[in-house]
């Protein structure tokens, strides 16, 4: 059975084409545990969607099995305005954290060319390759990295830059897997502020598991609570962190903040 909430919204006609995510009795078992039960979820086009939840509540788990990298039962389908089935959408993903040797003297540009040409990073770039790059970082206010080596990028410039790599080719759903852990406050802001703006600059849906509760309820557009494997609440960010369920779990309630003209706090 889908949520209440899910069956109130009904899908509406945009520009990107590709509506809503709908995931249904979605769960995910590894080792013989039960990571996630019967998991419902309606994911609408132009809306940034924060999951939060504990540690190991499996919100991790929920991205990978909408990229498709573990098994899982249930139905994850994707419709379009018309709630008629459409292709799989492109899928762009910033993961937790890469792993790379900070000694290493590859390049911001490196790395895309070696993304979007499969050709070892030591091979030269077309002029094509950097014009190609040289947008991406662009659109994330990080253009003048693109010559910077990766190992002495700050986190934040880390980030942007893995968030470059996922928005080419355009994505139509992104994923943020805990996107901004290590930034600081600050850096925090920016990248929120960034991510709000590809949405609407973009028509795209957004996924983002977050631990910055103050922030997701200033930018998210819908939250999502994952508690003991299911989704325990969902719906507004005012409707999610007055929820009883929450306050409980975290020992607080979060308060919507005004966001100010620049995205950041006043």
């Amino acid at each position: 059975m889908l949520h209440e909430d899910v069956k109130k919204k009904e899908c509406i006609t945009c520009g990107c084409g590709l509506c809503c995510t709908k995931i249904q009795d979605l769960s995910v078992t590894r080792n013989h545990t039960e990571i996630l039960k019967d998991v419902d979820l309606h994911i609408h086009c132009g809306d940034l969607t924060a999951i939060i939840g504990l540690n190991g509540a499996g919100k991790s788990t929920l991205l990978k099995a909408i990229l498709g990298e573990i098994p899982h039962t249930g139905e994850l389908t994707f419709l379009d305005a018309d709630n008629r089935h459409t292709r799989r959408p492109v899928i762009g993903y910033v993961p937790q954290k890469l792993d790379f040797d900070y000694g290493s003297p590859v390049s911001v540009q490196d790395v895309f060319a070696a993304v979007h040409t499969n050709k070892p990073v030591w091979f030269s770039h077309s002029k094509k390759i950097r014009q190609r790059a040289y947008e991406s970082l662009t659109s994330v206010q990080a253009a003048h990295l693109i010559d910077r080596r990766l190992g002495v990028l700050s986190g934040g410039e880390l980030q942007r830059v893995m968030l470059a790599l996922a928005l080419d080719p355009k994505p139509d759903l992104l994923l943020l897997d805990e996107p901004v852990s290590g930034i600081d406050n600050n850096g925090l802001k920016a990248f929120y502020k960034t991510v709000s703006d590809l949405r609407e600059n973009y028509d795209l849906s957004i996924i983002l598991v977050s631990h910055d509760f103050n922030l997701v309820a200033q930018y998210a557009d819908r939250v999502i609570f994952l508690n003991d494997k299911v989704v325990a609440c969902s719906g507004t960010p005012e409707e999610v962190f007055s929820n009883q369920k929450v306050i409980d779990t975290f020992g607080m309630k979060i308060m919507k903040q005004p966001v100010s003209p620049g995205g950041t706090d006043n």
